[in-house]
This record gives C-alpha cells, sequence and structure tokens, in this order.
C-alpha cells in the first residue's frame, strides 16, 4: 500500500505504473513537437503561402472527425494499453517515412499524406490514453494526476519545440528520426508497466455506443459548457499556427537568431507559460471557484492573443504568448479533472473521444481558420479578430451556461451534481 495523502503535491508520482506513463509520455511528446515544428516549417518554406499552414492543421483534423469516437468505443472494449501499442508502432513508421520523403525531396503531397496517417494513429490512441491514467491512480489523487499530466505536456511542449530548432538548424530530416526513436522508447516503457484491468463495456453497435458518450457529455450542463468553452475560445483565438510567418516575416531579428531558432522561441513560450502556473496550481490544494477560475483565464488568453497580434517587437510578442500558455492552462485542468471525476470507467474512453474532438477540433480547425484569413486579409487580422472573438466566446458563455460559471471544489465533483 503506498501511503500519500492530499496535500503531497508528487503523490500521483508515487505509483510506479503512473510514473511509466508519464515519463513515456514526456520522451514521446518531446519527439511530436519537434516533428511538428519541423513539418510546419518545412512546408512553409516549399510554399511561402501561410495558407499552407491552414492546411497542415486540417491534414490534421480531419483524423479528430474521423477516428475519436471510434477510438472511444475502442478504447472501451479492448485493452486500452495494447491499442495504444499498435497506434504509436504505426507512428514510429509514418515519423521514418516522414525523413525520407523528406530527404528525396519528394511532393508535398506526400508529407500531406503521411501527416494525415500519423494523425489517425494519434487520434485512434489518445482516448485509450486518457482513460487509462485513471486506472493507474486511486480517486482521490485524479486531480494530482491532471495536474502532472498536463505539466508533462506543458514541459514538452517547451522543451520540444527548443529541441526541435536546434535540430532543424542542423538537419531537418534528424527531426523525424527524433520523433520516431522517442515512440519507441514509449512502447518500452508501456510493455513493461502493470495495469489493472478495466471495466469493459457491453457490446452494441458502435455507433450506439459513441453517441453514449456524447449523451453523456450533454446531459451533464457544467461539463458541456467547459469542454465547449474551450472548443470555441482556441478555435478563434490560436495564433500558434501561424507562428512561422511571424518568425520569418514580421518579426525582426534579435541577437542573430536565424528564422528557425526564433520559431522555436516562440514555438515554447506559450509551453513555458502553462508550465510555470501547472507548477502553481500543482502544489496548490483543489480550485474552490473552479468555473469563475476557468472563465477569467480563458478572458485572459483572449486579450494577450491581442497584443501578440499586434506586436512588433520579439520579447514582448514571446511574453504575450507565455501568458496565453499560463491562462489557458487553467482551463486545461479543471476541464480534465471534471472528465476522468465525474465519468464511470466502462464509458471513459467515449467520454475522453468526445472531449478530445472539442479539444483537437479547437486546435486543428481554428488552425485551418487562421490560415485561411490570414491569405485573406493578413496575419496580424487573423490573430488579433481571434483573440476579440475569444472574449465574445467568454462572455456568452458565462451568461449561457451560469451553473458551469458558479461552480465550485473540483474535489467535490461528482456525477451527481454535474
Amino acid at each position: 500500500m503506498i501511503e500519500t495523502t492530499r496535500t503531497d503535491p508528487h503523490a500521483a508520482w508515487r505509483y510506479p505504473a503512473f510514473r511509466d506513463l508519464l515519463i513515456g509520455r514526456l520522451v514521446f511528446l518531446l519527439g511530436t513537437q519537434a516533428q511538428a515544428m519541423a513539418l510546419a516549417w518545412e512546408i512553409y518554406v516549399r510554399t511561402n503561402d501561410p495558407f499552407a499552414l491552414g492546411l497542415v492543421a486540417l491534414t490534421k483534423g480531419i483524423p479528430m472527425i474521423l477516428f475519436t469516437l471510434p477510438g472511444g468505443v475502442i478504447a472501451d472494449r479492448f485493452d486500452r494499453r495494447r491499442i495504444m501499442l499498435i497506434c504509436l508502432a504505426g507512428a514510429t513508421l509514418t515519423s521514418l517515412g516522414l525523413a525520407w520523403v523528406s530527404w528525396v525531396e519528394g511532393p508535398l503531397w506526400g508529407l500531406f499524406l503521411l501527416l494525415f496517417i500519423d494523425s489517425s494513429f494519434m487520434r485512434l490512441t489518445t482516448p485509450a490514453g486518457a482513460s487509462l491514467m485513471p486506472l493507474l491512480l486511486p480517486r482521490r489523487l485524479l486531480e494530482n494526476g491532471v495536474k502532472w499530466t498536463s505539466n508533462v505536456f506543458q514541459m514538452t511542449s517547451l522543451a520540444g519545440p527548443a529541441l526541435g530548432g536546434f535540430i532543424l538548424s542542423w538537419n531537418l530530416q534528424a527531426t523525424y528520426l527524433v520523433c520516431a526513436s522517442t515512440s519507441i522508447v514509449f512502447i518500452i516503457l508501456l510493455l513493461r508497466m502493470k495495469v489493472p484491468p478495466q471495466e469493459r463495456s457491453e457490446r452494441r453497435h458502435w455507433v450506439v455506443e459513441a453517441f453514449e458518450g456524447i449523451r453523456f457529455v450533454w446531459s451533464r450542463k457544467v461539463l458541456l459548457g467547459t469542454v465547449s468553452l474551450d472548443l470555441f475560445a482556441v478555435l478563434f483565438g490560436g495564433a500558434v499556427y501561424l507562428l512561422p510567418v511571424f518568425a520569418r516575416d514580421i518579426l525582426p531579428p534579435v541577437f542573430g537568431m536565424a528564422p528557425e531558432q526564433m520559431l522555436g522561441w516562440l514555438n515554447a513560450a506559450p509551453a513555458a507559460g502553462a508550465l510555470s502556473m501547472g507548477l502553481i496550481v500543482a502544489h496548490l490544494p483543489p480550485f474552490r471557484r473552479a468555473g469563475r477560475t476557468m472563465l477569467l483565464g480563458v478572458a485572459g488568453f483572449g486579450l494577450v492573443t491581442i497584443v501578440f497580434g499586434f506586436s512588433t517587437n520579439f520579447w514582448l510578442s514571446w511574453g504575450m504568448l507565455f501568458l496565453a500558455g499560463a491562462s489557458d492552462n487553467i482551463s486545461v485542468v479543471v476541464r480534465h479533472t471534471l472528465v476522468n471525476l465525474v465519468t464511470p470507467d466502462a464509458m471513459r474512453g467515449r467520454v475522453s473521444a468526445v472531449n478530445s474532438i472539442f479539444i483537437g477540433s479547437s486546435n486543428e480547425l481554428g488552425g485551418f481558420e487562421s490560415g485561411l484569413v490570414a491569405r485573406l486579409f493578413s496575419p496580424v487580422v487573423s490573430v488579433v479578430s481571434g483573440g476579440v472573438m475569444t472574449l465574445l466566446v467568454v462572455a456568452t458563455w458565462a451568461r449561457k451556461f451560469p451553473h458551469m460559471r458558479d461552480f465550485g471544489n473540483l474535489a467535490e465533483a461528482s456525477e451527481e451534481n454535474t
């Protein structure tokens, strides 16, 4: 028996299987973050078109729509660790394929095809990974586990672009090979984990099972308001997909940095802010006014996005991206904690799939929207208008979902009070 207390900020790390999962995820996400930056850079350099960056987002978003709900059904029917192993093996092969197509300077459609396949593997494995974590921790430590899971993601979002920028300035194809190697490390760690048995869903037609997850979220207004707030706020407020444009064409160089290195710094800024905020909240007790805190965080995200759009100073831009990441991390913690606490284990795969669709579609479709507006008007108009829309979304959701706005302590969340 592992002895832990509610006030122990590192309690979740004392469980070996959870620790292996986080370390594997940390290593793997380092590689995927570096690969994502390298691929966006390669496509922008080859096309000189910001809309191509929007197409990158769209290519990643289509698998989100097609495969996430089926992935949730699969996660509730079959062994979640085995699903992750199969998808990680597929992601390893796609990274090797990207390295080869890039090396021989193959056609752009080859890069987009491999990106689509890679994103499909990730969409199928995301519900399995999200619903595996609650099996590895007691219920009282789920919020602590979510906080550290978020922190690991932010650590990799901080270090991954920096790593990618360094490798990219040396050799483009090496970033894809590094990503393939990190997938293999995650596979090894998953294989050695001891995972308790999971509850399996009653087998019916997969469409029926998938819509059970949608109905579950729809029937709980606090949960619906939380995940839909992220969907629409980030759909309009994301500036990350346009960072190659700002790094190469808008912001002046500093300290003699090449555009690739500036891109690495800019990509790392939101993660640095999110990690800083994550470390703070990981050492604090559960939020007492979680709903209001989340709304203020998303509003802050919109405000700093507007300032970033107008900025022509590298360090001001970096600071605004830092604050954007810090603000966004608050809603991440609230949303993921609620999903894990109020969902029965036999439905966690499907509900996590619904949550992933909301999150992923906001990121990927928001990237497509940013690229489209940037082509029609300008990158600055795209970013600033997105920040304004985010503020309007926050004001609308505060009125439309009063139960979400007034929601209190996360530690008291249950299926009955959502």
